[in-house]
């Protein structure tokens, strides 16, 4: 059997006839930027979030720059970010002209431990960004808490969390701004790149609709430094005729994701499964399992046509893009070993309850050896 990482051919098929008639449609109004299908996905997935203001932008990374400096990230400035995300968290802050200090995390939850924030925070600090991994929100009771008392924004990497909850609260809700990324992979994905913010700060929402447009507010006049940013009305359009769809897509993942946990469980007892906060609702962007000798494992595993992914092989503090700030080998050990362990299984919607079965039963042959 072969059980790829994902597969989006089944959800395509279901959705292929909705889809072609509303990308003929922007293509015979001819309205390609910033037209009505772009407003309604920003107004849909504002409410969703539960605040005021959707800003539609080409992609998640463009969403954290943009955020940052709307709130005011910029040169001289410091950054609070975890060191086990993937890359756009740290390179959005540098792309401000700002310094990423990184922090270790929750070995649980695998997002940013709030104990370890506050320590970092110096005079030069600006603003957080808790990466929600996986598909779970990190600890914002604690995040928000810490933000207040220094003045700081809070900036919600949600690239892989759209629909997850936090003691009833909704990305977005508890930050400053949340980023979202529509990647193809993602929960609610394009078939291209495409990303948003979502904020209930007014001020702030104005100014990155400016920012997305060259910094121009009206048209070629020019007060801020911005971007060619703004999100595609094609794939607008893709993600309207998705969108009503995602909670019920975000159920399936979760019953995957107990499907998975129970045959583990009952089968393999060198696996850590994963660990939900009692509070949260966590939509499953990846079931990430940690396990020992686990690259051997994801070898095997390959082999018998079982795809797996490592996110993420090397922790941020430690990439040579990052050599000049001076972190080592043992500064975030949490982080590091977290890296060597993390093994995500696929995981989507239409994946196969025989399939899973299978994938589960190739872990158990393999450390049964």
């Amino acid at each position: 059997m072969k059980v790829t990482m994902l597969d989006l051919s089944e959800q395509y098929q279901s959705l292929k006839g909705e889809i072609m008639e509303a990308l003929d449609d922007v293509m015979s109004k001819s309205h390609f930027i910033l037209g009505a299908n772009v407003k309604k996905l920003e107004s849909d997935v504002a409410e969703y979030s539960g605040v005021s203001h959707g800003v539609g932008v080409a992609n998640g990374s463009d969403a954290l720059h943009i955020s940052l400096q709307a709130c005011g990230v910029g040169s001289g400035d410091e950054v609070i970010v975890p060191a086990f995300t993937f890359f756009a968290t740290a390179g959005a802050v540098a792309r401000a002209g700002a310094t990423p200090v990184f922090v270790d995390i929750d070995p649980k939850t695998f997002n940013i431990d709030p104990k370890k924030i506050e320590q970092a925070i110096t005079e030069k600090t600006k603003a957080i960004v808790p990466v929600h991994l996986y598909g779970q929100m990190a600890d914002m009771d604690a995040i928000v808490e810490i933000a207040e008392k220094h003045g700081l924004a809070i900036v919600e990497d949600a690239a892989q969390a759209i629909g997850s909850l936090y003691k009833g609260k909704k990305v977005g809700q508890l930050g400053t701004t949340a980023c979202y990324s529509f990647f193809p992979t993602k929960n609610l994905g394009a078939y291209g790149d495409a990303g948003m913010i979502v904020t209930k700060d007014d001020e702030i929402a104005e100014k990155m609709r400016v920012i997305r447009v060259h910094g121009s507010k009206p048209k070629y006049y020019h007060h801020v430094l911005g971007y060619n940013s703004r999100l595609d009305e094609l794939q607008a359009a893709i993600l309207n005729v998705k969108f009503p769809h995602l909670n019920d897509w975000s159920e399936l993942r979760r019953e995957r994701a107990e499907n998975y946990t129970k045959l583990l469980n009952e089968q393999v007892k060198d696996v850590v499964t994963p660990y939900i906060e009692e509070h949260n609702y966590h939509v499953f962007h990846q079931y990430t399992i940690r396990v020992q000798r686990r690259d051997e494992l994801q070898e095997f595993l390959k082999e018998n046509g079982v795809s797996t992914m490592i996110y993420y092989p090397k922790p941020l503090h430690l990439q040579p893009v990052f050599a000049e700030l001076g972190y080592k080998e043992g500064d975030l050990p949490e982080t590091e070993k977290a890296c060597s362990e993390a093994l995500s299984l696929p995981m989507f919607p239409e994946l196969k309850l025989e399939q899973q079965e299978y994938v589960v039963s190739k872990i158990a042959e393999f450390y049964s050896k």
